[in-house]
This record gives structure tokens, sequence and C-alpha cells, in this order.
């Protein structure tokens, strides 16, 4: 029924964006045939197509999202990679840019796991972000982001280059076609860390899960209880295997279509420069801005878009080859 509901809403979007459009054909039309008619309607008819132009591109986005998985919610996992303090706190600046692209969507969000950096940020974080097509759109972001600024670590006020690494999983049902045996499982048991309640540091409720044939590992501590820790590290390790098998097929394709693929940690996919001049670059797609602060305010979308883009461009000329 929920998915019913769903695709009624968006026959009726495309069904009442044809009836705009035609509308405004006719209205156009009419205008068209009176000179005095025309610069009375202008204003209502400029004012009238820029509204069906913004409709007609969220509509269009909507379609680039056609991969599977691309409804479901989202497993974001950042790990900050070297450089210490500084890589720790560009992790943390990651976590607060998605969480504020989450709440611009009305996106629910939950932290599942995260270690704290000695001095300041974040070693590493796990979170949730539930809604329709956010890892459609989230898997745009995996990969390596790079940071170019004046660290405010650093007395001399030396420029800094930082580097995290984003990983985006979809979230899967349990009943989705993966396969986990409790004996290719080793599962640790230690006391979570951070608030929660009573119950933190004084019972072992957190839980880690280790794949053994991967050797993909997965902790959690937001729940409160052992069991619910241990069901919710299964729907993430479950994610992370659903993305091995996206990753796969990808890189399969990558190398049919004769490309060079290389995983390497310094392959980075975008570019923070906040000194010595501002710019944010997206490397595989060219969308760029001058406003840093406005994207690690949560304004991603002109990058996802640009992505989703690509790839269908990508799409069409593998097929044309």
């Amino acid at each position: 029924m929920r998915r019913a509901e769903e695709l009624r809403s968006e026959i009726d979007a495309w069904r009442g964006f044809g009836e705009r459009a035609s509308g405004l054909a006719e209205i156009a039309e009419m205008a068209a045939a009176d000179a005095d008619e025309a610069e009375t309607l202008r204003p209502d008819l400029e004012r009238d197509l820029a509204s069906l132009q913004a409709d007609w591109g969220r509509l269009e986005h909507q379609l680039l999202l056609s991969e599977p998985f691309d409804e479901r919610a989202a497993i974001v996992s950042i790990h900050a990679g070297a450089g210490g303090t500084e890589s720790q706190d560009w992790a943390e600046m990651l976590l607060r840019m998605y969480l504020r692209w989450a709440e611009r969507h009305r996106f629910a969000t939950e932290i599942l796991e995260a270690t704290e950096g000695e001095e300041a940020g974040l070693k590493s974080v796990s979170f949730s972000i539930d809604g329709r097509w956010a890892y459609g759109q989230l898997r745009s972001e995996r990969g390596v982001h790079r940071l170019v600024r004046i660290s405010p670590y650093d007395s001399q006020k030396r420029r800094h280059t930082s580097f995290a690494l984003v990983e985006v999983m979809p979230e899967v049902p349990e009943d989705a076609a993966i396969e986990i045996d409790d004996k290719e499982l080793r599962v640790d048991t230690y006391r979570s860390s951070g608030a929660g309640g009573q119950h933190v540091n004084k019972t072992d409720s957190a839980v880690r899960l280790t794949h053994l044939p991967t050797g993909i590992a997965v902790a959690v501590q937001s729940e409160r209880s052992q069991h619910q820790n241990r069901e919710r590290a299964m729907a993430v390790l479950r994610a992370r295997l659903i993305e091995r098998q996206v990753e796969e097929r990808e890189a399969e394709m990558a190398r049919l279509r004769g490309e060079h693929v290389e995983a390497g940690w310094g392959n980075q996919i975008r570019s923070y420069v906040l000194q010595p001049y501002t710019m944010v670059k997206d490397l595989r797609t060219g969308v760029e801005t001058s406003n840093p602060t406005a994207v690690l305010d949560g304004e991603l979308d002109a990058f996802i878009d640009g992505y989703l883009r690509s790839r269908v461009g990508a799409g069409d000329a593998t097929a044309r080859t």
C-alpha cells in the first residue's frame, strides 16, 4: 500500500506538470496572436515558466535515481585519513555537512557509532539517514574528500591538506537476498562510551560484528541493550555486503569499458579549499562553487545532481560503444 501511494503521488505530479505546461502553451499562443495582449501577459508568462522549469528540474532529477536500492535509506561512514587532529577535525566537519544536508531534506538521522579523536574531531563515525532516495543521492559522495586550509591547530598558521574517506551504503531489509551464516561471524561485546543513560560504561551493550570471509567489521553502540545493538549491527553489515556487490559490479563494468580503476587513498573525488582562496570542486564532474561555507552547511544538491547526470552520460557513451 505504501508503494502504491508513492507511485500514485509520482503519477499525479507528472500529470499536474503536463496540464500546467499545456495551459501555459495555450496562453503563449494567445499572446503571440495579439501584441497588446502579449505585453499584458508577459510578466505572468515569465513567472509561470520559471516555476515550471524549477519543477521540471526536480522531476528530472528524480528520473536519474534509477539504480537498485536508490529509494532506500543510507548508512554513511566517515574515516579520518592520515594527519592526526587535522584530519579528525575534517571528518567531524563532513559529519556536520551531511547532517545539515539531511535536515534540509527533512530526513531523520541517527549516529550509530563514533570514535573520537585524542584532541578534537572524530577518527570515524557511522550514521543512518532515513528518507526516500537518501541512498540514491548520497552514493555520489563515496570516495576521498580533500580539505585545504590554514590549520587552527598549527601555532605557525601554516596551510594543511587533510583527507577523509566517505563510505555510503543502502539500508536493506532483513529479508534482502544476502545470506549471513552465523558461523562466519565473530561477535565481540564491549562497554559503550558517550551519552546513553545509566547503562553506559556499566554493561557490555556495544556490539562489534566481524564477517570473517570478507573481513568487514561493524560496530554499533547507539542502543541501550546488547540485543538491539546486535540487530542494528546486522542491518549495517547487510548494507556493507550489498555495497560490496555494487562496487564489484561497477568495477567490472569499468574494466569492460577499458577504464583504469584505482582504489587508492589519494584518489580524491572532491576538493574543498578554504585558503588561500575559496572553492569547492568535484574532480569527477567539474561542478564547482566559490562558496565553501554554503557547501559545508549542507548545500550539496548541485554536486549530487552533477554526478547523477554524469553517470547518465557515461551510460549513454557505453551504450553507443
